[in-house]
Formats: structure tokens, C-alpha cells, sequence
């Protein structure tokens, strides 16, 4: 199923029923609530907006996989769903980011395992390991392992996931989103160049990341 639309679909569920309560106000003359339910409403279509990028065809680059602020690079010892030494970056999404995730590279699925848990406030390290996430492997064309995990924040109570294991994904190709404010980490070979900072701001599908060796 395509998810190219102007708005994820996922937010009409949202926004119809806001609409509609927008425009009852209005008939029945309550303009102060129509006036607050309007900028509700219009509040909501934005933050579900699903705007087009242009994906830098670099060969081994690994791109954003969400908008928003770096705010950890660290190196970790994984042996779960990844096995080895990895360089994870921590990139936090508040709720005015677009909210659409994207591949940060190409390859074929081939984990996804949710996880249940809290609803920490997700710039928080600690949310790293407890609150709700969604992990995804990618394995790459030389069979190297990227992962990037979906995590729900404080406000943010539904992780939606698009693609199933076994299919091939494209780099930039959207793949979930996560409603109202979270945090996504992408777990990349421990070989791998980083090329942004913390405090960096990056954009989904656009904004390089690093490169594999």
C-alpha cells in the first residue's frame, strides 16, 4: 500500500471527528469554541503532514530515519536482534517535527519485534530501555545490520509500522510514523562514519547521518 500522500492517513481518524465538531460550533453560533476546535483541527492535519524529500543517491550513505534534534552518539555493545559493536544515534522528534520515518538505508527487512513498556518522556536515556519501541533490522546487500527503533514518548501513544518482514526497503522509503512527539535510534556498524553532532538538526530521508566503510 502506497503511504505518498499529502497526509498520513492515519491522522484522519483525528482530524475528521475535530472538523466536524469545528464546523457545529460554528452553526450553532459558539464562535469562541469553533475558533479553538479550527486551530485544533488545522494543528492536527500539520502535525500528520507526509512531505515529499529528495533521498541523496550516495552509495553507503545512511540517511535520517525521522526529523528532529540529535541528541546522543554513543558506542554500544548489542546482542539481542543485532549482535556486536554498534554506533547509535539518538534523535529526538517533538511534536512540531514531521512524524513520518523513513529507511535510513536499502535493504531486505529482517527483524521487526514490538516491544511493550512506559511512556517516559523520550529525550530521557532511560527511554532508550523502557518505554514502548518498535525495532526494525534492515540487512544490507553485504549482509551488514542497521537497525532503527521507533520509541513512544510522554504524549506520543501509538508507534505505527508499515512495512513486514522479508520485504525490501529503499533508502528513504517511509516506513511508520509515530503520533505526537518520540524519539528514534538507528544502531549502525561500529566501522561506520558519523557525520552529525549532537544538537545537529536532521530531516527524514534527507539528512546524511553517516556512511558504512
Amino acid at each position: 500500500m502506497q503511504h505518498d500522500s499529502i497526509i498520513a492517513r492515519e491522522g484522519y481518524p483525528f482530524i475528521l471527528p475535530l472538523a466536524i465538531f469545528s464546523v457545529s460550533a460554528a452553526v450553532l453560533g459558539a464562535v469562541w469554541s469553533a475558533m479553538g476546535l479550527s486551530c485544533i483541527t488545522m494543528f492536527v492535519i500539520w502535525f500528520f503532514r507526509n512531505p515529499e524529500r529528495q533521498t541523496p543517491d550516495v552509495p553507503k550513505m545512511v540517511i535520517s530515519p525521522a526529523d528532529g534534534k540529535v541528541i546522543r552518539i554513543e558506542d554500544v555493545e548489542r546482542n539481542d536482534l543485532i549482535v556486536g559493536r554498534f554506533k547509535k544515534i539518538s534523535i529526538f522528534m517533538n511534536v512540531f517535527n514531521v512524524h513520518v520515518n523513513r529507511a535510513p538505508y536499502a535493504g531486505q527487512v529482517r527483524s521487526i519485534v514490538y516491544h511493550e513498556g512506559l511512556f517516559l518522556s523520550a529525550n530521557l536515556d532511560k527511554a532508550s530501555d523502557n518505554n514502548e519501541r518498535n525495532s526494525v533490522v534492515i540487512r544490507t546487500d553485504d549482509g551488514r545490520d542497521i537497525m532503527a527503533v521507533q520509541i513512544a514518548g510522554l504524549i506520543a501513544r501509538r508507534i505505527v509500522c508499515w512495512i513486514k518482514e522479508g520485504m525490501g526497503v529503499s533508502k528513504g522509503e517511509r516506513f511508520g510514523l509515530i503520533r505526537f512527539g518520540s524519539r528514534v535510534e538507528v544502531y549502525l556498524p561500529s566501522d561506520s562514519m558519523v557525520v552529525v553532532k549532537v544538537g545537529d538538526r536532521v530531516r527524514a530521508g534527507e539528512t546524511p547521518l553517516g556512511g558504512l566503510s
